[in-house]
């Protein structure tokens, strides 16, 4: 690890003027779960981390009327254990308690691991299910940015030159709702998605969905909608013969690689199985009959 200047701000606007004076040698630190590994192993050398654990707008989490507030540095082990999100929004306080080891939920933050921008990142497929937005500050002020767009490719993300990550806004979901999460890994715990699948259905009264996201994590190089899958079931009852379609359409639309962890096929069929258990469980929470 090279050496780095360390600073600690209280406030949003001397964490973003200290971002934007070291440019991109700067790196904010919150959880640290993430950044400490890769500068350990020099995949990234920043010369100034910015601690941002101290700013009471990244602390908060709570509700607003325009839905979930949660601050970048709220840690994962909050969020999952928070009584209203588990109510409310099951899929991410359930996405949130995936990830990592109990000791490192307690220090990792859900901005952290939008941030990462990792492809397998569990946090993310349910967020962008949800239509959740990221709410960002800079030099040049304060912008929202659809979760959907937060990452553009492994590692890499929207924000600029001493931009910040201040929170993730999650609107009220509708009636009649129902995300589901689901991921393969080779062990229970400390270990990443080979696949990871999150699907949501809004119905309305006559059982028909009126709304639908499929969201595919580890099979591109960002997290991937499926859109013509989601296409097909749209206005449709969700019978099990549907659901199988869609899960086949949402296969032909990833682009899985091939690795260590598991050949593009592998995952191709992965997605088949969790798109079909999630919407599944989707029509199930709802009671609607596949």
């Amino acid at each position: 690890m090279k050496t780095f200047e360390y600073v600690a701000p209280n406030s949003l606007a001397e964490a973003v003027s200290l971002l934007e004076s070291a440019g991109p040698l700067a790196h904010p630190l919150a959880g640290g779960t993430d950044i400490l590994p890769q500068m350990r192993y020099f995949r990234v050398h920043p010369t100034l981390v910015v601690d941002v654990k101290r700013i009471p707008e990244l602390r908060r989490l709570g509700f607003a009327g325009d839905g979930l507030h949660i601050g970048a540095a709220v840690s994962l082990a909050d969020i999952a254990a928070h009584p209203d999100v588990t109510r409310l929004y099951p899929a991410i306080a359930y996405s949130c308690g995936l990830v990592g080891s109990v000791q490192i939920r307690n220090r990792a933050t859900l901005g952290g691991n939008l941030c990462n921008a990792a492809p397998s990142a569990d946090t993310v497929p349910g967020l962008i299910c949800l239509g959740a937005r990221a709410v960002v500050t800079g030099p040049a002020g304060t912008r929202e940015i659809p979760v959907e767009e937060f990452n553009i490719g492994p590692g890499e993300t929207v924000l600029g030159t001493g931009e910040l990550l201040v929170k993730v806004v999650v609107p009220p979901p509708p009636n009649r709702n129902a995300v589901s999460y689901l991921r393969f890994t080779p062990r229970q715990e400390m270990d990443i998605a080979v696949v990871g699948v999150a699907s949501m259905i809004t119905a309305n009264d006559d059982g028909l969905v009126s709304h639908v996201r499929i969201v595919m994590a580890a099979v591109g190089p960002t997290h991937l909608r499926a859109h013509r899958a989601e296409s097909v079931l749209e206005g449709q009852r969700p019978t099990a013969e549907l659901i199988n379609r869609v899960a086949e359409e949402a296969a032909g639309e990833c682009r899985p690689i091939s690795d260590v962890r598991a050949s593009a096929e592998y995952r191709r069929h992965l997605v088949t199985v969790l798109t079909r258990r999630t919407l599944g469980a989707c029509a199930a929470a709802q009671d609607i009959k596949v």
